[in-house]
């Protein structure tokens, strides 16, 4: 993970426009940045958001 952004807010808006902007999945998302799904998730539900799989973005 060391193309993303070390911030969480920064990364939560990265992750949350490529959800919106790009139609990917996370998975998806994750895969084109080079980083590994479980850790981003983690990383994010450390700083206090979570991961919602229905409207496929962070909150």
């Amino acid at each position: 993970m060391n193309e993303l952004p070390h911030d969480p807010a920064i990364l939560l808006s990265l992750l949350n426009m490529r959800l919106r902007d790009t139609d990917e999945s996370l998975e998806d998302v994750c895969a084109n940045l080079g980083a590994e799904r479980d850790d981003v998730v983690a990383r994010l539900a450390a700083a206090g958001f979570d991961y919602d799989e229905q409207s496929r973005r962070f909150r």
